[in-house]
């Protein structure tokens, strides 16, 4: 979900169920989830839902509720913007979305080695966001770490990133980095 301009933080997470403080091997019946922040002046919740929906297949039932299809809306408005979105998609599809429609519960963070997964896994920028942001919760709530993590999933485009490349921090070596491993995502 790094993938879209407006956004200011991704944290993964779980949600949607009862138990308190989940873990990733005691979660209860909470769902894994990514959690989303934005700026509505730039982005809107429609939008957000239509990557959500166009990331993943949502017609196929999931095998657990770990791993299912849900949105958490947080106002009426969001409610509503949900459910039609998942009728147009629906009709698209020409099938039923298994995607719930849920009102949002506690959100409880992951597990570190959860966090901007991709990024943690590539050590020259790890290296550089851990010098950016000394405290763990600061890499996790940085918007220039959530933007990097959704170019090393392959989210937007290398000209995207040679935009906006010089707003993330990085030196010279990790902007190097970053361009050659989304330039190879996108071959």
């Amino acid at each position: 979900m790094g993938c879209q301009t407006g956004v200011i933080r991704t944290r993964v997470g779980y949600a949607g169920g009862v138990k308190k403080n989940p873990t990733y091997h005691d979660l209860g019946d909470h769902a894994e989830t990514v959690q989303v922040d934005f700026d509505p002046a730039v982005v809107i919740f429609a939008e957000l839902l239509d990557v959500f929906w166009a990331s993943h297949d949502a017609t196929r039932p999931s095998w657990s509720r770990q791993y299912m299809s849900a949105v958490f809306y947080h106002d009426p408005e969001q409610e509503r913007v949900a459910k039609q979105l998942k009728g147009k998609w629906e009709e698209q599809a020409e099938r039923r979305l298994q995607t719930e429609i849920l009102p949002a519960t506690e959100f409880y963070l992951a597990e570190d080695y959860h966090q901007k997964y991709s990024l943690q896994n590539d050590r020259t920028l790890e290296r550089e966001f851990r010098r950016m942001y000394p405290t763990f919760t600061d890499f996790v709530d940085s918007t220039a770490a959530a933007r990097v993590n959704g170019y090393l999933y392959g989210c937007r485009s290398l000209a995207d990133l040679r935009a906006e490349l010089g707003s993330f921090g990085l030196s010279s070596e990790g902007g190097a980095r970053l361009l050659d491993r989304v330039s190879r995502l996108h071959r």
